[in-house]
């Protein structure tokens, strides 16, 4: 069976019906935009930075109409280094079906991209979102909820699920980060704050000691 294949038949609320199962199979973020070049580099390094290397919560990038190869924008990178990220050895990549379905969650830069990610992999819907919406909707998630689990997986799924569950419930007013690409520092600078913000809640209950 192909891995698209596989993916139509796992859906992440399958994923996380088996959440008292141990959590070794990992997790993977993959962090969408245009030319993976600006905006889901800046995420993904964000993450990585906020997740540390032994996080079994893997975090990647690509880009809808990216140029494989492509270096991070000279000012994308500027925005990054402030907010604590590290450019180092990043190179874009495009997007495409396989990728999509190796991803437990998917967060896009706009609404564009959700939707040429789940246009790619149909199943994939149940587990995107943009990321201004991730935000907003963990943001209304009872934290106790994800916290009761002590592993990071556990709690990614439940997460998703949690999310998925409020999605068309809470309002979200500026789901789409805009492009800075080609534009001015404040804007590069504008757009890596957005994004930092909308990842702060989903990333600190990801990461936060487990409550006793």
């Amino acid at each position: 069976m192909t891995v698209e294949g596989r993916a139509s038949l796992m859906t992440v609320g399958e994923r996380t019906n088996g959440d008292d199962a141990a959590g070794d199979a990992g997790f993977h973020i993959l962090f969408v935009c245009t030319g993976n070049i600006c905006r889901s580099p800046v995420a993904e390094r964000l993450a990585r930075s906020v997740l540390g290397p032994a996080s079994p919560i893997r975090v990647s990038s690509a880009g809808t109409h990216a140029e494989p190869g492509g270096r991070m924008a000279g000012r994308a990178r500027e925005s990054l280094v402030r907010l604590g990220g590290d450019p180092g050895g990043f190179a874009a990549r495009p997007l495409t079906p396989e990728l999509v379905a190796a991803a437990d969650l998917v967060l896009t830069a706009a609404s564009e991209h959700r939707a040429r990610a789940v246009q790619l992999l149909p199943a994939a819907a149940t587990r995107a979102f943009t990321i201004a919406e991730f935000g907003v909707l963990s943001g209304a998630v009872p934290p106790g909820t994800v916290l009761r689990h002590r592993d990071p997986v556990r709690r990614a799924r439940t997460l998703v699920a949690e999310a998925r569950a409020l999605r068309g419930l809470v309002p979200v007013e500026r789901p789409d980060i805009p492009d800075p690409h080609g534009g001015s520092r404040r804007a590069h600078r504008t757009a890596s704050r957005r994004i930092a913000e909308a990842l702060a809640v989903p990333l600190r209950l990801l990461t936060h000691p487990r409550e006793s």
